[in-house]
């Protein structure tokens, strides 16, 4: 699996426009073929506020999607209502290529 982490804070005179932005977004990135899972988070400890996680079977999903003309125009439009976005993509490790769970 590949993972896409996005990370940001949000733009402090833009709020409202981030919220509204954000009612629509998360179904319009789902649209795109290719995400296995998709999930948000608020940060706790940190600099960044929002961190969101995109899963993908492979590279080529991954590309794809990210390529996508919607997902250019939502990434673009982030950028519009935050700070600091920055984007990571991770991929399996080759010392723990599986996950590894307690007591197994």
């Amino acid at each position: 699996m590949y993972l896409y982490v996005v990370k940001w804070n949000i733009h402090p005179d833009k709020l409202d426009a981030y919220l509204n932005w954000l009612n629509g977004v998360i179904p319009r990135t789902l649209g795109i073929p290719g995400v296995v899972e998709f999930r948000g988070y608020r940060g706790l400890l940190g600099a960044s506020q929002i961190v969101a996680t995109y899963e993908f079977a492979s590279l080529l999903d991954w590309s794809a999607w990210f390529t996508h003309e919607d997902n250019q125009k939502v990434l673009s439009e982030l950028y519009g209502v935050s700070l600091n976005a920055v984007g990571e993509l991770w991929g399996p490790s080759p010392a723990v290529p599986a996950p590894i769970r307690p007591g197994k």
